[in-house]
C-alpha cells in the first residue's frame, strides 16, 4: 500500500515518533493474533509496563506489593486466570492471550486502545469477558477503535460510531444501525 496522509493525536503526528513514545503517550494495540514472548515474565511484563507508563504521566511507580494487588484485582474482575500473570507471556495461554490483552489494557488504563480483530476466534464466553472489559474501561476520558469485520462483537460493544473502511478509504460512516445493515446486506452492497 502507498500510505499518504498524517496520523494525528493529541496534535502530535504519530508517525514521527517511536512506539514506546506513542505507548507513554497513552496508545494501547490489542493484536489479533497476540505473540508468544517465551522468557518474558507476565507479571514482570505488566509491572514494567505499567511502571513505564505511570513515570511518563509524572506518577509514583508502585513497588512489587502494590502492584500485585492492582493486578489480582483487575485479573479477579476480567475473570483472568491468575495462575497465568506466573508464566511466561502468552506461552501455553491456549486463547488466553486475548484476555491478557484486555488486563494489559485495564492495567495501563489508556487514552486511545485499538483492538485489531480481538474478536478473531474467541468462544461466547470469551468474548463476553473481552466485550465486558472494554465496557468497564469505556468513559468521557478514553476512546476504543474496534477493527471487526463481525457484528457479534457489536451485539456486546455499543459503538458510538460505524466506519466502513473498503480498499484502504473510509466508504461509509453512520451510527450503529450501519453495522447492523453490513451484516444484512453484505460489503458488495456499499460498492
Amino acid at each position: 500500500y502507498d500510505i499518504s496522509g498524517s496520523l494525528t493525536f493529541d496534535g502530535q503526528d504519530l508517525q514521527k515518533i517511536p512506539i514506546e513514545e506513542r505507548a507513554r503517550k497513552g496508545i494501547f494495540l490489542a493484536f489479533q493474533y497476540p505473540l508468544e514472548i517465551p522468557g518474558v515474565n507476565t507479571n514482570i511484563f505488566l509491572k514494567t509496563s505499567l511502571n513505564a507508563i505511570r513515570k511518563a504521566r509524572g506518577e509514583k511507580e508502585l513497588d512489587a506489593i502494590e502492584f500485585l494487588k492492582l493486578v489480582k484485582q483487575k485479573a479477579k474482575e476480567l475473570k483472568f486466570d491468575e495462575e497465568k500473570l506466573n508464566r511466561q507471556l502468552n506461552v501455553g495461554f491456549s486463547g488466553g492471550e486475548k484476555k491478557n490483552e484486555i488486563l494489559q489494557m485495564s492495567m495501563l488504563a489508556p487514552k486511545l486502545s485499538i483492538l485489531d480483530e480481538t474478536d478473531s476466534g474467541l468462544d461466547i464466553d470469551a468474548l463476553k469477558i473481552v466485550a465486558d472489559g472494554v465496557n468497564t474501561l469505556r468513559n468521557k476520558n478514553n476512546s476504543f477503535l474496534i477493527i471487526t469485520h463481525y457484528q457479534r462483537l457489536l451485539d456486546y460493544i455499543k459503538p458510538d460510531f460505524v466506519h466502513v473502511l473498503m480498499n484502504g478509504k473510509i466508504i461509509r460512516s453512520g451510527g450503529p444501525e450501519l453495522a447492523i445493515e453490513l451484516e444484512k446486506k453484505g460489503y458488495e452492497s456499499f460498492n
